[in-house]
């Protein structure tokens, strides 16, 4: 559904994507650090959020990590099917328990406009 408050739907070229069929296989979650989360709030925490971050890289829900390069926070590319999945298995890191860090989940899927191009029919 078009969403006018998203400035990554690009309207004019909607109604065809609408139609392909693509599912969610990705959340893009972009770590925001709140006002609690100040340098003398975190340093404690961070040895645990640290290994909490390793276990769910090692069970497969995260599958690559960054630090933003023009920020202060992180980002997963995480294995999740919805972002329920994703906010469920995040709001349980330590950061997240105490409040100090706040995560965007954006869903991502296949390459629609690739169907477009090859003339995929839409599925029905």
């Amino acid at each position: 559904m078009y969403d006018p408050t998203n400035p990554r739907v690009h309207a004019d070229i909607l109604p065809a994507l609408a139609a392909v069929e693509a599912p969610t296989n990705k959340i893009l979650a972009i770590g925001s650090v709140t006002a609690k989360g100040t340098p003398e709030a975190i340093a404690p925490v961070l040895p645990f959020e640290v290994r909490a971050t390793v276990r769910n890289y090692l069970a497969g829900h995260i599958d690559q990590w960054f630090f933003q390069a023009d920020g202060y926070g992180v980002v997963f590319i995480m294995n999740a099917t919805s972002s329920e999945e994703a906010h469920a298995i995040l709001e349980k890191l330590p950061l997240g328990v105490a409040g100090m860090m706040t995560f965007e989940l954006i869903p991502l899927s296949p390459l629609k406009p690739l169907a477009l191009l090859i003339g995929e029919p839409a599925k029905a």
